[in-house]
């Protein structure tokens, strides 16, 4: 009888199949304080895919300026003449770390601000109401920015698009202003527009060009706000519910998901990347607020639960604001035993592709042996 002994990597082929490679959806999380300026806080915003954290700081002199973070090197991004600076997003496709978000002017104004690097342009704002102010909270690959003009005239925020020089006032659902908060690689900005009468009502909403299209809430639920559209154009966002209470929502196409909260009441999304993971915060009993993660439409899961050596230090994750396609989550924490708050960044604690290399041929050898043992006992 001819018998078949199989070779080396068809042993480890077998046993990969078996085992699989894919890191656990629950995975922990190496946690990183990302520090601040010189002052007692700091808070994280976006991240991209290299790694770079965008937010702001306090410094030493007691302002908050835009801050880009290289691993734990914290960089002043400066302003625009004025005191203080906000960084509320980064630019994904390149590692020069372009960001946006706002800046006082030297006559105190804030205005809509691009930083590359250390230099700081002004994005300008709507109308030519030197009042007005504007505020950049999302950047995609082409540099398209998107954020919000505030008018004293009419005393509204609206959507707005900056983009090839030219800045465009993005239409409503009917009532007088709205908010835009992120764009995608594909141009589509979502945000938020007023209904106008008779409900004049918050309701999601994603602009494709210039065209405003609705969202929806869930049945008898209130106002809803998008915070993330990702380049498959799947938003995500908050609704709140007939209780008043905002729960964290995914919307694809027409379908409607209410991700659900912890143990507590309420929760918020505020981003989500390419492989449909969503973050933002969710309460526990008590109201406490704790960072949050969806895997796609499954339960939400408590950061804090993923993480190791950080309750003895005294933090507590309070929101998730970013994640990147890696998986790499940032956001904000709260010390109980200084009081501080501060951005962090957390990093999936998963083999390195050494490991796992080595990992599967340790496995092959071992699946090499115990066929060639039956295979010389037969």
């Amino acid at each position: 009888m001819i018998k078949f002994t199989p070779s080396f990597a068809a042993c480890a082929a077998l046993i990969l199949l078996g085992v699989g490679v894919a890191p656990s959806a629950n995975a922990a999380y190496t946690f990183t304080d990302l520090g601040t300026l010189g002052g007692s806080d700091s808070y994280a915003y976006a991240i991209n895919y290299s790694g770079q954290v965008a937010g702001y700081s306090a410094t030493a002199g007691g302002t908050y300026h835009a801050t880009l973070w290289n691993g734990t090197t914290a960089s002043d991004l400066g302003t625009l003449g004025g005191s203080d600076s906000y960084a509320y997003a980064i630019n994904n496709s390149n590692n020069s770390g372009q960001v946006v978000g706002r800046s006082a002017t030297a006559g105190g104004t804030y205005h809509a601000t691009l930083w590359n690097g250390t230099t700081a342009t002004d994005l300008g704002i709507l109308g030519g109401n030197s009042s007005n102010t504007s505020a950049a909270n999302a950047i995609n690959n082409a540099g398209q920015v998107a954020g919000s003009t505030y008018s004293p005239v009419n005393g509204a925020y609206h959507a707005t698009l900056w983009s090839s020089g030219t800045i465009t006032d993005l239409n409503t659902l009917g009532g007088i202003g709205g908010g835009a908060y992120a764009i995608n690689n594909n141009g589509q900005v979502a945000g938020y527009t007023l209904t106008g009468p008779p409900d004049d009502a918050s309701r999601a909403t994603v602009w494709t060009v210039s065209t405003a299209t609705g969202l929806g809430t869930f049945s008898g639920g209130g106002d809803s706000y998008a915070f993330a559209i990702n380049n498959a154009g799947l938003v995500a966002g908050s609704t709140y519910t007939t209780g008043s209470t905002p729960h964290a929502t995914l919307w694809n196409g027409t379908t409607i998901t209410n991700l659900g909260a912890l143990s507590g009441i309420g929760s918020v999304a505020y981003a989500i990347n390419n492989n449909n993971q969503v973050v933002g915060y969710a309460s526990i009993p008590g109201g406490a607020a704790h960072a949050a993660l969806w895997n796609g439409t499954n339960p939400a899961i408590d950061l804090n639960s993923l993480l190791t050596g950080t309750s003895s230090a005294g933090w507590v994750l309070t929101d998730a604001r970013g994640i990147n396609d890696k998986g790499w989550i940032v956001g904000n924490d709260y010390n109980n035993g200084t009081g501080q708050l501060h951005g962090f960044l957390l990093t999936p604690l998963v083999p390195e592709p050494e490991t796992y290399a080595m990992m599967l041929a340790g496995l092959g050898l071992l699946g090499f042996t115990a066929w060639r043992r039956k295979d010389l006992s037969a």
